[in-house]
């Protein structure tokens, strides 16, 4: 989800006018809490914490591998989501886009779209770390048998 984000939507917004850009935000925003998006933005965690639950009697270097992967996606997807990127989603929400002037467009988008990305490029390494780790510990889980 991240990187798809990443590679193709982030990059096609960019190319937007500031009008473009922050409409084509706002209405993102407006849509994106949905039960679709619950499951698959916290399904990964709560997949997380269930593994660790079922392999609390695996070797410690299994467990230490789905804990990292748990911990490196809580904090850096989901707690950079919660106190980065929705914060900076509803100062552009909130924006009367068709009132606003051509120089307030300019400073939110400048304010915002920087910010957003850089927390939203966390989001993407630590999500892509946190799938490593958990491949890594079902290949160990498979050599184990366990």
């Amino acid at each position: 989800m991240c990187f798809t984000w990443s590679n193709a939507i982030t990059t096609g917004l960019g190319r937007l006018d500031n009008i473009g850009y922050l409409s084509a935000f706002q209405q993102i925003n407006r849509t994106i809490l949905n039960p679709t998006f619950f499951i698959v933005f916290f399904g990964p965690f709560f997949l997380s914490i269930i593994n660790i639950y079922v392999f609390r009697n695996a070797p410690s270097n299994i467990k230490g591998l789905l804990i990292a992967a748990a911990i490196i996606y809580a904090i850096g997807v989901v707690l950079v989501t919660i106190f980065g990127n929705v914060p900076l989603n509803e100062l552009v929400d909130k924006t009367n886009i068709a009132t606003a002037s051509f120089e307030d467009l300019k400073a939110l988008r400048a304010t915002f779209e920087t910010k957003w990305n850089q927390f939203h490029n966390i989001r993407t390494i630590t999500a892509t770390t946190a799938f490593v780790l958990f491949i890594i510990s079902a290949m160990q889980i498979a050599k184990n048998n366990l």
